[in-house]
């Protein structure tokens, strides 16, 4: 333990990335995956247990889902032609000047500004254990997570046993769980539902936890290939999300170390990751994930706990807001899309979204296949024209388009027990296993010391904002009271998340936020930094640092000294 408190990061690296996991849970996805990999694994966070109480299948979540409500189609409606003019598009009641043929199907030989890709169906999972080796219940699939598109030719499953040797699968985790047909007997849970602990009278904290413990301990298995018993030898970096709360954290990091029998464990905040992992020190951070986005100010290598700020709104909403304009601009094909109570829709959205959307001006269309899933059927294309495909990630701006309060956050009552999670309850006294000597339960009476010096969670549930992307931004940045570090943070804002790959939506930020800057604060500058293009720039090689130094026409983007000094000590000492 010594050790990991001296060592640089770069050493560690170096010397036990390979005995390291680093675990980042979300909404939709957990991203797992050993320091000393490139990529980590990127799975749905969802798991469908086998039941037989309910004939069919059942998503638990959608029992706290409200139906949108007629004032909400009105305010949608009126978002709609807010963004109208900003894209010059025509008014929702508007036909385009250039539609001179039926809108409904489209002209499928008409311009498409894409090459369209990802058009093979999904296929449905299969639920039954395989007939060689029906004791093992962790095996769902002989296919990565990543194969998600098959032959659709090949159907469901090329050989089912009998009906007399059909076992179902105790569980089925990650993506083959949303493929999930709707005649299955299963029950289908999202441990983590707009940044929290999904729980509520429906789903108990305990279901919670255990679902959390499974769907990890099924990834560490199958797809990192550690075992339980050889976890002792790992650490586990756990890098959080903002949104979550201290008892939050207090459970995730208990589960690591007591039911996934890591050895040790550190708890790391996702935006410092982030500014640190593109080599910077001071930027304010925009995480927009599927779910929630979440900002918080970073100054000299320090979060601002002041200036964390919570939008209920994410990917997923452009995704069901993409569905909405379809509908409204009848483009959608006559098939019933339940994004709410059939996970595979909700797939079918999110890849249309990713594969078409972009911020752009002018009216935006293009020709696709959108694929029908109903029962055990295989699937049923249906090429389209889809349209007005730059309003949807313009929602970020004008939430009401979303209408996140029909997916609203579980309950917070959970926090109305008056534990005080910075007292007595952060000294947990770890059940010892056999297999495990003192030196993995450090400090195990006097609790854990980590968290004395660490006030960045809040032990309280953090309020929502209910404004735009560009207005929290700026609120964000304001809110620090410091013309020298909001002119700094103003030029370094940085995006993170799978939405901000979204095609246009910097450029856009960018604007919105300078124009949402009140005429009073001497602010006239507004750079937004893409996470990808800057992670691939930031790093300077040891050989090019010492004998070039930095080149003027290397287009890369130096902040500031602290940055420069975090770089040159980084490759210095490795």
């Amino acid at each position: 333990m010594d050790y990991l408190k001296s060592a640089l990061p770069s050493q560690i690296m170096s010397e036990r990335g390979s005995n390291l996991v680093v675990i980042n849970p979300g909404s939709a996805n957990v991203r797992i995956g050993l320091a000393s990999q490139d990529t980590p694994f990127n799975i749905p966070h969802c798991i469908a247990r086998h039941t037989e109480q309910i004939p069919n299948f059942t998503v638990i979540d959608k029992m706290l889902n409200s139906t949108v409500t007629t004032q909400q189609h009105i305010d949608r409606e009126k978002a709609y032609d807010v963004i109208a003019p900003l894209l010059k598009i025509p008014f929702l009641d508007e036909e385009g000047p250039s539609n001179s043929f039926p809108r409904k199907m489209g002209r499928v030989d008409g311009h498409n500004p894409h090459i369209i890709r990802k058009d093979l169906p999904f296929t449905w999972t299969n639920v039954y254990e395989e007939a060689t080796n029906s004791s093992v219940s962790l095996e769902t699939s002989s296919k990565d997570e990543t194969d998600e598109f098959l032959d659709p030719k090949e159907g469901t499953d090329s050989k089912e046993p009998n009906a007399s040797e059909r076992k179902f699968k105790e569980f089925i985790c990650g993506e083959e769980a949303l493929r999930i047909s709707p005649t299955e007997p299963y029950c289908f849970c999202r441990p983590i539902r707009r940044g929290h602990l999904n729980i509520s009278q429906h789903y108990s904290m305990q279901q919670v936890l255990d679902d959390l413990h499974t769907i990890w301990d099924w990834i560490l298995i199958e797809k990192l290939h550690i075992p339980r018993n050889e976890r002792n030898m790992y650490s586990a970096v756990l890098v959080m999300p903002e949104t979550f709360d201290n008892r939050e954290i207090k459970e995730i990091l208990s589960l690591v170390l007591r039911e996934l029998c890591f050895g040790s464990a550190v708890v790391h905040q996702e935006g410092l990751a982030a500014v640190f992992g593109n080599g910077l020190s001071t930027a304010c951070v925009v995480n927009i994930g599927a779910q929630v986005t979440s900002l918080i100010c970073i100054e000299d290598g320090g979060a601002l706990p002041s200036t964390g700020k919570t939008l209920p709104f994410g990917g997923e909403d452009i995704s069901r807001a993409f569905l909405w304009t379809q509908r409204q601009r009848q483009t959608w094909p006559p098939i019933h899309s339940d994004v709410f109570g059939k996970p595979i829709d909700l797939l079918v959205l999110n890849q249309l979204k990713e594969t078409y959307c972009e911020v752009k001006e002018g009216e935006f269309d293009a020709v696709a296949v959108v694929h029908s899933y109903e029962n055990k059927v295989p699937a049923g294309p249906h090429k389209t024209r889809l349209s007005a495909l730059n309003v949807p990630p313009m929602g970020l701006f004008c939430p009401m388009l979303l209408t996140p309060d029909a997916y609203p956050p579980p309950p917070r009552t959970w926090f109305h027990d008056y534990e005080d999670m910075l007292e007595d309850t952060w000294h947990i006294d770890f059940s010892r296993r056999a297999d495990m000597s003192d030196t993995f339960y450090p400090n195990v009476n006097g609790g854990l010391p980590m968290w004395e010096s660490y006030p960045v969670f809040s032990t309280k549930p953090k309020k929502e904002e209910k404004v735009g992307l560009a207005e929290a931004i700026t609120n964000c940045i304001l809110s620090t009271g410091r013309i020298d570090i909001q002119r700094k943070l103003f030029c370094s804002i940085q995006l993170t998340g799978g939405v901000a790959l979204t095609s246009g939506l910097i450029a856009a930020v960018e604007e919105r936020v300078l124009h949402a800057i009140p005429p009073n604060e001497a602010i006239d500058t507004v750079e937004i930094l893409g996470v990808l293009d800057l992670g691939r720039d930031a790093w300077i090689s040891r050989e090019d640092w010492i004998h070039n130094g930095v080149h003027v026409g290397s287009n890369r983007k130096y902040k500031d000294s602290y940055y420069l000094q975090a770089q040159a000590m980084c490759y210095m000492n490795s």
